[in-house]
């Protein structure tokens, strides 16, 4: 967005907001967008900042009212006291540690599906302790700033990785903001986040796209699945509707994790596949009654 600014008119900040935050939101999507709707309505922001390398994006952030002003990436960390991240996870730890280079005593926040490799590639910046890395467990397939949701994520986990590496005001911040917009803060090592997001998180992506690969590949007459189609096809299919701009360069550097994810989900298949061959109701039913146990996690 070179050479582009964009500014509301007449927003006026007093000294009475003193105690909120000039914050500034790298990526003005659906998660972008969807914080800032959040960090305005409960009064934890007195500016707020966004930073798009899309124009029409940029543009839809100040018509949907989600950022006060849109401005370029250094004029934006030189006026914020927040810096949050909400982009993919690919161009995040490509354009982090630029951040962090021109960071003093801001704190830097992300939003990012996968956390070992953010936090790999700020191991030994001298800011480090500057940055909180965070993932609030929430989403839909949509993306871009008109998907923008309120009160998104109330009642919602979110999970910061490696917090006694972050400054403890940095980490003290982030934490009453998340408390604030009504999260829950679970506490998790960077490694043992992308192990467990693989399984209740990245696995569902791929199963749904694969289904919607398989509908689509096998069902010519297409009117007939809309016709047909019922509230639990639409339901574990809607994930296919997900943006592959956010969704590949997660499956990639969540690869291993992955992998092991889906050669077990593989194997689980086969064995479905195997019983119904077979005409084995008994092993058809232990499968079923396994997966009902499913039930003691999920209500």
């Amino acid at each position: 967005m070179a050479g582009i600014k964009y500014r509301t008119s007449g927003n006026k900040y007093t000294e009475a907001m003193s105690n909120r935050k000039r914050i500034a939101i790298i990526g003005v999507g659906l998660i972008g967008g969807s914080i800032a709707l959040q960090l305005h309505e409960k009064k934890l922001s007195s500016k707020l900042i966004g930073v798009e390398s899309s124009s029409e994006h940029a543009e839809q952030a100040l018509e949907y009212e989600l950022v006060d002003e849109v401005l370029e990436l250094d004029e934006a960390i030189a006026e914020a006291e927040v810096i949050v991240l909400a982009i993919p996870v690919n161009k995040m730890v490509h354009l982090l540690p630029q951040i962090m280079d021109k960071v003093t005593d801001q704190i830097v926040m992300d939003m990012g599906s996968t956390k070992a490799s953010v936090i790999e590639v700020l191991k030994d910046h001298p800011n480090r302790g500057r940055f909180v890395a965070t993932h609030p467990m929430w989403g839909t397939e949509y993306s871009g700033p008109k998907s923008a949701v309120r009160g998104a994520f109330e009642g919602k986990a979110v999970i910061i990785c490696n917090p006694d590496e972050s400054d403890p005001d940095a980490l003290d911040w982030v934490k009453k903001m998340y408390a604030k917009i009504g999260m829950r803060v679970v506490e998790m090592e960077a490694k043992a986040h992308d192990l467990h997001v693989a399984y209740v998180s990245h696995i569902s992506h791929i199963t749904s796209f694969a289904l919607a690969n398989t509908v689509l590949e096998k069902e010519k007459v297409e009117s007939a699945i809309f016709e047909i189609a019922s509230a639990g096809f639409e339901s574990t299919v809607r994930l296919a509707k997900s943006n592959p701009d956010m969704w590949v360069p997660i499956f990639l550097q969540n690869k291993d994790n992955i992998i092991d994810v889906l050669t077990e989900h593989i194997d689980q298949l086969t064995r479905f596949k195997e019983s119904i061959q077979g005409n084995d109701p008994g092993r058809l039913q232990a499968l079923i009654a396994d997966a009902n146990k499913i039930r003691r996690i999920i209500k």
